[in-house]
């Protein structure tokens, strides 16, 4: 049966599927890669059992981006009604177990074609639009034609670590995806998001 377990235990076959093409399209961009690779390294049979599950390849990117983005939907609706903190928190948090996500998302805007750039897109509108209504009620010291890039520099400030991690990894003096670093990071994104939202005297030994 598509999308069921075959022994206990393991994946759904749906569920292996997307985890393979998200490393995959990760590192190999959306060009790279071939349904043949993927149905391999998911140990299937053949490319057709593949497709019990995706109609095309087209459709297994677009279903491993809205996989991606829903938990990260899901901690930023959570900013109607909790502080900055524990979302941050929760985003950091999600981010440095699924890191891959940040790297699809910006292999998206430099390598895809325009049709599989207005997926990421539509994935991220969501979000976009999420985040600016937050910064609309915080009634921030910004004009409103600057929040837009506000959210977009807030987005860059959190995304672009994780995306960018490999990049930095030769020439930074302690390894950024170590548990240490990362919590550096944390500490960094809540104190820039503070002054960036208006606190400019923000007390960091009251940042965890």
């Amino acid at each position: 049966m598509p999308g069921g377990d075959d022994e206990a235990g393991q994946l759904p076959t749906r569920d292996l599927i997307l985890d393979v093409a998200e490393k995959r399209f990760a590192e190999h961009g959306f060009a790279g890669v071939s349904v043949r690779q993927i149905a391999a390294d998911a140990g299937l049979k053949n490319q057709a059992s593949l497709y019990h599950h995706f109609k095309n390849k087209r459709a297994l990117y677009e279903a491993v981006i809205q996989r991606g983005m829903a938990p990260v939907l899901e901690v930023i609706a959570r900013s109607k009604t909790e502080a900055a903190g524990p979302v941050l928190d929760r985003l950091i948090d999600h981010l440095s177990e699924k890191p891959l996500l940040p790297r699809l998302i910006w292999r998206a805007g430099l390598d895809e074609s325009e049709d599989l750039r207005r997926i990421v897109a539509q994935a991220l509108r969501p979000l976009f639009d999420m985040g600016f209504d937050a910064l609309l009620r915080a009634r921030l010291d910004w004009e409103e034609e600057d929040l837009p890039h506000l959210a977009f520099g807030l987005f860059q400030l959190i995304f672009g670590y994780f995306a960018q991690i490999s990049l930095f990894e030769p020439i930074t003096p302690n390894p950024p995806h170590s548990r240490a670093a990362i919590e550096r990071q944390r500490r960094f994104l809540k104190l820039a998001n503070a002054r960036l939202m208006g606190r400019p005297r923000v007390d960091k030994s009251a940042i965890a």
